[in-house]
C-alpha cells in the first residue's frame, strides 16, 4: 500500500511547490481545466433539462396553458433591452437640451421627464390595452389597467409585465420625439395636453393597426381581411413606422400649428438656424441614443434564443448608422462647404431610424445602402423645412418622420430573401421576405407603401386635430413675453445655468470680466 503523507505535511509540500513558477503555471492550468469541465457539465445539464427554459410542462399539471409558460431567458433578454430603450430618454433629453437655447433648457428637462411619467401611467391604464390586446382591426379592447392579463404575452414566452415595460419604453420614445420640434415656444400646460393625446390615444391606437395581435395591417393580404389582393401583411420589425413616423409626423403638425420661434429668420429671408447652446451635450446625447438602439432593435426579437438574429440586427444597426453619419457629413460639406456637426449627428440618427424597420430582413450591404441614403435624405429634408419656413430646432421631422418613412419603404427594396420571422426558441425562415433589388418583385414594396401611407396620413390628421384643439384653448404657445424672457424663468422660475447669467443687478458690478471677452456674442448664444 502506497504511503500517504499526513494532511499538514501535504500543506507544507504544496507551499514549497507554489514558490516554483513552473509548478504555479501547471497548477493554474489544472485548476482552469477543472473549472472548464464543471462549466461544460452545467451546460449539458441545462440542455438536457429544457424545463429550465420554460419550454416543457409536466403531465401532472393538466391546467397549464401555452400562455402560462414563462421563458426565463427570453424574459431577461427583454428586460435588459427595455432598460436600454428607457436609457434612450437620457439621450433624447441631452440632445434636445443641447440643440435648444440656454434660456429654455429647464423647460426641455421638465418636458422630457414629465412626458415619461405621464406616458407610464397612461400606458398602464389604457394605452397598452388599446395597442396590444385583442379587440378588432382598429383597437384593442382588453387588459385595461393590466387586469385579466395572462402570465406571458401571446406565444412569446416573455413574462407579461416584462413585455409591458419594453413597450412602455417605446411609447415614451414616440412622445419625446414629438416635443423636439416644438421646443422654445410651447407652453408647459399645452405640452401636457398634446402628450396626453399622443401617449394615450394616437400612438397606441394607430400602433395597434401595425403591431396589435389583430390589427388590420397585421392581417392585411390574407383571405377575408384588409386588401387580400396584396397577398402580404405590413412589416415593421422595430418601429420605423410605429414609433418614428408617428412621432415625426405629430412633431410636424406641432411645428406647423405653433409657427416659428420669435426672431427665427430663415435662409430664404437672409437668416439661418438659431445657434444651439451646447453641442457637446447634444453630441453626447446622440451617442447615448445610438447605444440605446441596441435594445431598441435587437430587443425586438423578444427572444434570446434567436441569437443569430440578434447578432445580425445589431450589426445592421451599426452599419446603417455609420454609413448615414458619413453621407450626411459629406452632403453638408457639398452644400455649405462646412464639416457640420449637427448634420453629422442627425445623419447617424437618421440611419438608426431608417434601419429600424428592415433590420431583421436585410444583409450588411443592404444596411449600408439604407443608412447611406438616409444620411442624404435627412440633410435634404432639413433644407426643405428651412425653405418652407417650418421651425424644427432639433430636426425631429427629417430624422424621425422622413427617414422613418424611408426605412419602412426600404424593406421593399433591400429584403434579401433569406430571413422570415424570429421565434421564442428558434427563427422560422420558411417564408422569407425578398425585396425588389433581390429579385423578389414589388409585393413587399407595395405592402410597405400601403401601410406607411395609411399610418402617415392618419397620424397627420389626428395630430393636426389635437394641435389645433390645444391651440384654440390658448394653451399651445406661450405668450410672447414668456418666449422673449425665456421659458426657464417664465414657466419654471429657474435658469439651468445661473452662474453664467450676467444681469443688470448690482451684484453684476462685482464680476470680473476679461477686457477682451466677447460678452455680446456669449449673451446671444444664451438667448
Amino acid at each position: 500500500m502506497e504511503h500517504q503523507l499526513p494532511f499538514f505535511s501535504r500543506l507544507v509540500s504544496l507551499k514549497g511547490r507554489l514558490r516554483d513558477p513552473e509548478w504555479r503555471r501547471y497548477g493554474m492550468l489544472l485548476f482552469a481545466g477543472k473549472l472548464l469541465g464543471i462549466a461544460l457539465l452545467a451546460v449539458v445539464f441545462l440542455l438536457t433539462n429544457p424545463d429550465l427554459f420554460g419550454n416543457r410542462t409536466f403531465a401532472a399539471d393538466p391546467v397549464m396553458k401555452a400562455n402560462d409558460i414563462i421563458n426565463p431567458l427570453n424574459t431577461m433578454w427583454v428586460l435588459v433591452s427595455a432598460f436600454l430603450v428607457f436609457g434612450m430618454q437620457v439621450g433624447f433629453t441631452m440632445l434636445e437640451a443641447g440643440f435648444c437655447r440656454s434660456r429654455e433648457t429647464v423647460n426641455v428637462l421638465m418636458e422630457c421627464i414629465v412626458d415619461t411619467c405621464l406616458c407610464g401611467l397612461l400606458f398602464w391604464a389604457w394605452g397598452f390595452a388599446f395597442m396590444f390586446s385583442h379587440g378588432n382591426g382598429f383597437i384593442g379592447l382588453n387588459w385595461f389597467f393590466l387586469n385579466g392579463a395572462p402570465a406571458t404575452y401571446e406565444g412569446s414566452g416573455v413574462a407579461f409585465l416584462a413585455f409591458w415595460l419594453f413597450q412602455f419604453a417605446f411609447a415614451d420614445t414616440c412622445s419625446t420625439i414629438t416635443s423636439g420640434a416644438m421646443i422654445g415656444r410651447t407652453g408647459f400646460v399645452g405640452d401636457l395636453l398634446y402628450s396626453f393625446a399622443v401617449s394615450g390615444f394616437i400612438y397606441p391606437i394607430i400602433g395597434h393597426w401595425a403591431w396589435g395581435p389583430d390589427g388590420f395591417l397585421v392581417t392585411m393580404g390574407s383571405a377575408g381581411n384588409f386588401l387580400p389582393w396584396v397577398g402580404l401583411s405590413f412589416h415593421d420589425f422595430a418601429g420605423s413606422t410605429v414609433v418614428h413616423t408617428i412621432g415625426g409626423v405629430v412633431a410636424l403638425t406641432g411645428a406647423i400649428v405653433l409657427g416659428p420661434r420669435l426672431g427665427r429668420k430663415f435662409k430664404r429671408d437672409g437668416g439661418g438656424p438659431m445657434i444651439p447652446h451646447d453641442l457637446t451635450i447634444a453630441a453626447s446625447g446622440a451617442l447615448l441614443l445610438w447605444f440605446g438602439w441596441y435594445g431598441f432593435n435587437p430587443g425586438s426579437t423578444l427572444s434570446a434564443m434567436d441569437y443569430e438574429g440578434i447578432g445580425r440586427v445589431a450589426a445592421n444597426t451599426t452599419l446603417a448608422a455609420c454609413a448615414a453619419g458619413l453621407t450626411a457629413m459629406f452632403t453638408g460639406w457639398w452644400m455649405n462647404k462646412n464639416w457640420d456637426i449637427s448634420f453629422t449627428i442627425n445623419g447617424f440618427l437618421a440611419g438608426l431610424v431608417g434601419i429600424t424597420c428592415p433590420c431583421y430582413w436585410v444583409d450588411s450591404l443592404g444596411s449600408v445602402a439604407i443608412g447611406g441614403i438616409a444620411g442624404i435624405l435627412v440633410v435634404g429634408a432639413i433644407e426643405v423645412l428651412e425653405h418652407l419656413r417650418i421651425d424644427d430646432p432639433i430636426g425631429a421631422v427629417p430624422v424621425h418622420g422622413v427617414c422613418g418613412i424611408w426605412g419602412t419603404l426600404s424593406l421593399g427594396f433591400f429584403a434579401c430573401g433569406r430571413f422570415g420571422a424570429t421565434g421564442p426558441f428558434a427563427p422560422d425562415h420558411s417564408a422569407p421576405l425578398k425585396g425588389l433589388l433581390y429579385g423578389g418583385g414589388t409585393q413587399v414594396l407595395v405592402s410597405q407603401l400601403i401601410g406607411s401611407l395609411i399610418v402617415t396620413v392618419a397620424t397627420f390628421v389626428a395630430g393636426m386635430a389635437v394641435m389645433y384643439a390645444v391651440n384654440a384653448m390658448g394653451l399651445l404657445r406661450v405668450e410672447a413675453e414668456g418666449e422673449q424672457r425665456g421659458l426657464d424663468l417664465f414657466e419654471h422660475g429657474i435658469s439651468a445655468y445661473p452662474e453664467y447669467v450676467i444681469t443688470s443687478m448690482p451684484r453684476a458690478a462685482s464680476l470680473v470680466v476679461p477686457p477682451n471677452a466677447d460678452i455680446s456674442r456669449g449673451t446671444a448664444q444664451g438667448d
